[in-house]
């Protein structure tokens, strides 16, 4: 090659990346697009306790189901028409029979989930127990925040745990909560409960969630994205005993007879089960940390569909309201439109390991695109290009000077 046409390809290469100064690093780091803003009705402020802090973003977690679901905003199907404004933070709205996704905001943003965190112990426990079977509750299983939702459960009294299922899933009973997960648990309790909880949120694909209570009661470093959400609920519906449960209006606590104590009734506190045509039930949510949160499903003309969503305030509109306008939007959408899916239980099981680093690659002075653990990005390769044809530039200078030493 002509040295001087090798020197402009050197030239070309490198002003073609970024004009670089001593010391200073190459930086080819792509734009984030900006993300489109979520339709957002205005709530009145209220005092409340700071965010917890979420963990760090991981970019494999924030794709999944589909790449368009990577963004804080909103993301909906071309030509749709736009959602309704509700003050949740993030929200989903999935098909409960295909998977796939109709819409969201912030699909995958981190938040703390109250008391919709109990339909992961449903989707955890319901196959482990045995409902007919009769337990005792404990005084540990009473160990509840003052004040937090409770079904009234006594330490001594004997239940069928068909009755705890109906007090945590009606009255989001944080007792009814703690001794399932302790009767789930194994030999280590409620450890062993919360344990299963969290390894079988990794197996239905719901990698930005961890428990660290079986009842949705705060505790740091507890979250959950309104897609984990959708994936968890689907689990849920998947199951008839489920179904049943979230579908009863109200129902007895028996009397305890041993302990004096009188039965009596509970009702379930999800008004879309009698406000909303079609409806299949849910969960509602609530704590200073996490504000309002909600799960519902409906069924309209053969098709069911779920809503997720979590950090509302209940006006202009209660949790369940945001839910069924929300609802109502995906019923209005055609059926063959998605922004992404719902991947299914398992579905990671069998997922390959990450490609192993090559460690004979000297580290570069170069920030790219690409986050730690993934494929060099594109300033990488640039940089290991230029270093190629400057090795060669350099043997042909060599070989060039040697030529002339021998004439």
């Amino acid at each position: 090659m002509d040295f001087r046409a090798l020197a402009t390809v050197v030239a070309v290469l490198v002003t073609g990346v970024v004009p670089v100064t001593a010391g200073a690093s190459v930086n080819t780091q792509r734009a984030a697009p900006v993300a489109t803003p979520c339709p957002k009705a205005k709530a009145p402020k209220v005092l409340r306790s700071p965010r917890p802090t979420p963990p760090p973003s991981v970019a494999e977690h924030r794709v999944v189901g589909g790449d368009a679901l990577a963004t804080p905003g909103l993301v909906v199907p071309p030509q749709a028409p736009t959602p309704p404004k509700v003050t949740a933070t993030s929200w989903v709205v999935a098909d409960l029979d295909t998977g796939e996704v109709l819409g969201g905001c912030g699909p995958h943003e981190y938040a703390t989930p109250a008391s919709v965190q109990k339909l992961l112990l449903a989707a955890t426990m319901l196959p482990r127990l045995d409902p007919t079977e009769v337990v005792t509750v404990t005084r540990e299983d009473l160990d509840i925040a003052p004040g937090s939702s409770a079904v009234g459960l006594l330490p001594g009294g004997r239940y069928r745990v068909k009755t705890l299922w109906l007090g945590l899933l009606l009255q989001s009973g944080n007792e009814a909560a703690n001794a399932l997960a302790r009767l789930g648990g194994g030999p280590d309790g409620v450890a062993g409960g919360v344990r299963a909880m969290n390894e079988q949120a990794r197996r239905l694909g719901a990698l930005q969630t961890h428990a660290v209570t079986p009842s949705g009661l705060d505790a740091a470093g507890q979250f959950t994205s309104a897609y984990d959400l959708a994936l968890i609920a689907r689990a849920c519906f998947a199951d008839p005993t489920f179904r049943t449960y979230v579908r009863t209006e109200r129902t007895r606590i028996p009397a305890q007879k041993a302990l004096g104590a009188k039965g009596f009734e509970i009702q379930n506190n999800n008004q879309l089960i009698y406000r909303y045509p079609g409806a299949l039930g849910g969960k509602t949510g609530f704590t200073d940390y996490a504000r309002h949160t909600y799960v519902g499903a409906a069924e309209r003309n053969g098709r069911r569909l779920v809503v997720t969503l979590l950090g509302a305030e209940p006006q202009p509109l209660r949790g369940w309201e945001q839910g069924a306008a929300l609802l109502d939007w995906g019923f209005g959408l055609p059926r063959d439109v998605s922004v992404g899916r719902l991947v299914e239980p398992g579905e990671f099981d069998a997922a390959p390991s990450p490609t192993p680093q090559v460690d004979a690659v000297p580290p570069v002075n170069v920030t790219t695109s690409a986050t730690v653990g993934d494929t060099p990005g594109a300033g990488m390769y640039v940089a290991l290009a230029v270093g190629a044809v400057a090795i060669t530039l350099a043997v042909v200078v060599a070989r060039r000077g040697r030529s002339g030493q021998r004439r």
